[in-house]
């Protein structure tokens, strides 16, 4: 039986010959010669003031936390349909997560409830580009200006996507990428921080490395130098390994989205007359990365039923994403409605690079199949 996985990373020849570049280098650890070719590819390609390397975009978002002040006391909200790495980063500097709502059809932070949430304690708005699609900038940018607020993008899912022509990425002044291995880009792990502002770019780079900066650029210095720990820093660094990956996985940016496209296209093909799931909406003034495919099934439709079906026959699936607010690490009294709803009827189906015609054909025929099995009693 072809399996068909739900993800799969598009590696190959030129990332392994950029391994092995770095293993006959003499650094293969973090901010080293391939890091920071990384970060000004990085910089350059979105046209941001600086781009620091980590080892995820959870760390991104750590760190990001910290350079604008966020702290105990304060409140911080963050869209609830997503993976809660937001909130997670919110917990480590010991503020307050407030999740927001999202928008039915598209799965965002939704505005207005964002505007409802703001208090005097309210410091800044975590926005995500949820599985590929970009939020709505414009109304979140007001918003906080509107309250002297931060506004950070998790554009973890979204290297590709444009918002109004703008890139993922460069839509807020502190955005958080992620490498991780189901991504458009990947080095199996790994992310950065984008921002226009070089000197909350420098706190986050020197804070990523203990708080010493990098012993690579110490080891040129003639003489013995003795690194200071200026603060107190984390190991967040990304290691040249992966950068290397990551500069060849830059270059294949363009071609892996393009087949990302064709696939979800085809998907809407396929699928546009299936009235036992919503299809992703994606607005005229936005484009989305594809980093997952996420159709929404009709009430009534056993998901779990419907996913058993699918992977029997050897087709990858999953629930979709998080309603944050319901994670019991969370314990709060927040309601999220629509994100609830969406966390209980979404499912995602095979969405990479590496998909054949063939395989999206077979996936839609198993979906419609599992679905019409699984649609209860009134259908």
């Amino acid at each position: 039986m072809d399996v068909i996985p739900l993800v799969h990373a598009s590696l190959g020849e030129r990332e392994l010959a950029a391994v092995k570049e770095v293993f006959a280098s003499d650094w293969p650890a973090g901010q080293g010669p391939r890091g920071k070719a990384l970060e000004r590819e990085l910089a350059e390609h979105f046209g941001v003031a600086d781009a620091v390397a980590l080892s995820s975009c959870a760390a991104a978002l750590h760190l990001s936390l910290l350079a604008l002040g966020a702290g105990p006391g304060d409140e911080v909200i963050v869209a609830d349909f997503t993976f809660p790495a937001p909130a997670h980063a919110v917990r480590y500097v010991d503020a307050v997560p407030v999740f927001a709502d999202v928008r039915a059809d598209t799965g965002t932070i939704a505005p207005q409830a964002v505007a409802d949430l703001v208090t005097p304690r309210t410091v800044g708005i975590i926005a995500v580009d949820t599985v590929g699609l970009p939020a709505d900038y414009a109304e979140l940018q007001e918003i906080a200006d509107r309250h002297g607020l931060f506004l950070i993008e998790d554009a973890a899912c979204a290297v590709g996507a444009t918002y109004r022509g703008r890139p993922a990425g460069t839509l807020a002044s502190v955005a958080c990428l992620s490498f991780h291995g189901r991504k458009g880009i990947t080095s199996g792990e790994g992310g950065a921080l984008l921002t226009t502002d070089p000197a909350l770019g420098g706190t986050v780079r020197l804070r990523s490395s203990f708080g010493i900066g990098s012993i690579a650029d110490q080891a040129k210095v003639i003489g013995l130098p003795i690194p200071e720990f200026a603060e107190i820093g984390f190991n967040y660094k990304l290691s040249d390994i992966g950068a290397a990956i990551l500069q060849v996985q830059l270059g294949r940016l363009g071609a892996l989205l393009e087949r990302r496209n064709a696939v979800a296209a085809r998907y809407h093909e396929l699928l546009k007359d299936e009235e036992l799931i919503t299809l992703p909406h994606v607005p005229a003034d936005r484009t989305h990365a594809w980093q997952s495919y996420m159709v929404t099934l009709e009430p009534g439709v056993d998901r779990a039923a419907v996913a058993a079906d699918l992977r029997a026959q050897g087709i990858g699936c999953g629930h979709g994403t998080w309603a944050s607010h319901l994670q019991p690490a969370y314990k709060t009294d927040q309601t999220c409605p629509v994100s609830a709803d969406l966390f209980r009827r979404s499912l995602a189906i095979p969405m990479h690079a590496e998909l054949t015609p063939g395989q999206v054909e077979r996936v839609a025929e198993a979906l419609r199949a599992a679905l019409r099995a699984h649609a209860g009693p009134e259908r």
